[in-house]
């Protein structure tokens, strides 16, 4: 576990409020898109903020290391859905402190939970995906099994299912967001059992997709960040989600002790806090058919399911598709 202090100092009469990723800060993903909004102003002006990393997804060992750290913290945001299981219990445990979660779904009297509904904009990449692919096989790579990645695998899926039924999709959790000898080795896979366009939902681990995808002259649609304008030779889009806008409302109300009673969800409903960005090979009129399908999003029209039981792909084991 490292503690980082990020603001500056000077400002000894601030509370102390921590922030929580599991792994790296620095992952260039879903943890840096959340962090962002630890960074801003808006956050740095109301609290003293230090950054707590280099967890590893083990809900005891996250919860003892926790509870070692929260007598010199007066509040904590815990990114990602890994601390279902684990702030339930701190909440209990400090009954004097506040807390919430961002994209999970627990909550108690001093801790609040919010979602950035980037299940919406998966939902879109899965829609993207069959109207683009050319092998009409696409995939789709996680690492953990929590509950915000759980809901973007079923939107994703029925998004394709959507814009095509007829469409195969391989659906793989690798069980690590940070190894990319893992994920390359699944993507890898992937490709080889004929996905062509790859949806990743990955932390620190995405560059061994990357690296697949280079090789195996495949697509890849990459989450949270805009992955487009970073490697456009490989993300053909991104499927947006403002996690940092979260963060910085969570802070915000912990900070004030404005504790929502009821999950707060954050998606097009509510503003731009999910999308899709778009490499220049995608031709106009499938970002049209997009907006309209954003649209129906958008206004309640159209929903999706949020669970998925079917069949996955697994390297070395006969590829299935739903």
């Amino acid at each position: 576990m490292r503690i980082s202090p990020l603001t500056p100092t000077g400002r000894a009469n601030l509370p102390e409020i921590a922030v929580v990723v599991v792994g790296e800060a620095r992952d260039d993903g879903f943890n840096a898109s959340g962090l962002a909004g630890a960074h801003t102003n808006g956050s740095t002006e109301i609290a003293r903020i230090s950054v707590i990393d280099g967890l590893d997804y083990d809900a005891g060992a996250i919860t003892a290391a926790l509870c070692e750290a929260l007598p010199n913290f007066d509040g904590l945001v815990f990114i990602g859905g890994q601390g279902d299981k684990v702030m339930p219990e701190l909440a209990r445990a400090f009954p004097d402190k506040r807390f919430a979660i961002v994209q999970g779904e627990v909550r108690a009297a001093n801790l609040a939970c919010y979602d950035v509904s980037q299940e919406q904009s998966a939902f879109l990449a899965g829609c993207l995906a069959a109207w683009m692919t050319r092998m009409g096989t696409v995939g789709h790579l996680s690492g953990h099994r929590v509950r915000p990645g759980l809901m973007a695998r079923a939107a994703y899926l029925e998004g394709a299912r959507l814009a095509d039924p007829n469409v195969q999709v391989l659906t793989s959790f690798c069980g690590s967001q940070d190894d990319n000898t893992v994920t390359r080795r699944w993507a890898d896979a992937q490709i080889s059992a004929g996905a062509d366009i790859i949806f990743t939902m990955l932390n620190g681990a995405r560059q061994g997709a990357v690296d697949a995808c280079r090789a195996g002259s495949a697509w890849q649609i990459g989450n949270a960040l805009d992955w487009v304008v970073r490697q456009p030779d490989v993300f053909l889009a991104s499927a947006l989600a403002r996690i940092d806008r979260g963060v910085e409302r969570a802070i915000k109300d912990v900070v004030a002790g404005t504790l929502p009673e009821q999950p707060v969800a954050l998606g097009l409903a509510q503003g731009d806090y999910v999308g899709v960005s778009f490499n220049e090979k995608v031709p106009a009129e499938i970002k049209d058919r997009l907006d309209k399908v954003a649209q129906a999003l958008r206004d309640g029209s159209l929903s999706f399911a949020r669970s998925y039981d079917g069949p996955e792909f697994e390297p070395g084991v006969m590829a299935e598709a739903t």
